[in-house]
């Protein structure tokens, strides 16, 4: 039986008081105006007519009592800052939202293949939220994967109660702040049933706007009180890294403006820095690239997933290191900024990888 796939996505629903409805295709209008500077292209891009685009704009300005967009003869189409504030609030939206909306799609999703398909075995994946193991989902064909996005520590405990197959893990490939990570997590870690299945390496470090780019070189920058920070959530990976590195450097958290603000995914601390809410904030390459901001790398750091030992025997585990170790899934990770292939589907214990990264040999590690 074919595959059948749920995609849910959110969406605004502006109201006045009399009811009066605004169609949201008008985002879509709004993001071709800010890449393309051309309003045919922008209707064009979002599907409707350039006379449609006209009228969506022109009910837009009297919806809200301001211009969209502002058009000067040979200078084209340029978003208006009420169009720019609501084209970045959306996006904001889109990257806060994500997570939780991706994982009650494959939460519907399963349950949708077991009445059309009857019951069989569904391999169940809790993990951070990333732009590569956002990729697994998408090959379907290849096995059929309920991704449930949370913290690394709750990820941990599921897989240890046997309400999950599978638990990411991620730390940095620097041996000495590997070993602090590992520390943390000490408690939850059962080396010797647990095994690692490698997946990839990602950077990680400052996401800038461009402006702020010679004001800000490193996290001892974050310390000039003009500088606004955005923190990640505190029970985060990507949060226990940056406390990690701030020690280092002897920098206390509450000298850094915006540090108790926090967003639940890197998507969203880019968007966020995108938007002009934020100078600064701290995560993967990929989500500055995804917003056209600069990029500090301040660590790499391995995303692993781990399993007890006696699941590699099962099908569907098997299925899925065929797929991570496809040339197909290679060619898509390559399409991710600062991520690489981690000798990618091969198992080890975390002993086998730390004694790596301590003593590396002649190939990539």
């Amino acid at each position: 039986m074919p595959n059948k796939k749920l995609r849910i996505s959110p969406a605004w629903v502006f109201t006045t008081e009399q009811g009066e409805l605004f169609d949201p295709v008008v985002f879509r209008l709004l993001e071709g105006v800010r890449d393309s500077g051309k309003l045919t292209m922008a209707a064009r891009d979002a599907g409707i007519s350039y006379r449609h685009a006209w009228n969506l704009l022109n009910r837009g300005a009297d919806f809200f009592g301001l211009p969209l967009v502002r058009m000067r003869k040979g200078h084209g189409t340029r978003l208006s800052p009420l169009g720019e504030k609501l084209l970045w609030s959306e996006q904001r939206l889109k990257a806060r939202l994500g997570p939780q909306i991706h994982s009650l799609a494959s939460e519907l999703n399963t349950q949708l293949q077991q009445l059309l398909a009857g019951a069989h075995p569904v391999l169940r994946l809790h993990a951070s939220h990333g732009y590569a193991v956002a990729l697994l989902p998408d090959f379907s064909d290849w096995v059929e994967l309920d991704l449930q996005y949370t913290n690394p520590a709750n990820a941990l405990n599921v897989l240890a109660r046997g309400e999950s197959d599978l638990a990411s893990f991620h730390f940095p490939v620097c041996p000495r702040l590997a070993d602090q990570v590992m520390a943390i997590y000490q408690h939850q870690l059962d080396l010797d049933n647990l095994r690692v299945i490698r997946f990839v390496t990602r950077k990680q470090g400052l996401i800038v706007r461009h402006e702020n780019r010679a004001a800000v070189g490193g996290l001892r920058d974050l310390t000039n009180p003009d500088i606004r920070f955005i923190n990640r959530d505190r029970y985060s990976g990507t949060r226990v890294l940056f406390n990690l590195l701030l020690r280092e450097q002897g920098i206390a958290l509450d000298a850094i403006r915006g540090s108790d603000q926090e967003e639940f995914t890197h998507t969203a601390v880019a968007a966020y820095v995108a938007a002009g809410m934020a100078d600064a904030g701290f995560g993967v390459e990929a989500a500055a690239r995804q917003f056209g901001l600069e990029f500090i790398e301040l660590a790499n750091e391995h995303y692993l997933l781990v399993c007890h030992k006696d699941k590699l025997e099962h099908d569907t585990l098997r299925q899925l290191l065929d797929l991570m170790r496809s040339p197909e899934f290679g060619d898509e990770l390559d399409t991710l900024p600062g991520y690489a292939p981690d000798r990618c589907g091969e198992v080890c214990t975390f002993a086998q990888l730390l004694a790596g990264d301590r003593h590396p040999g002649p190939g990539p590690v």
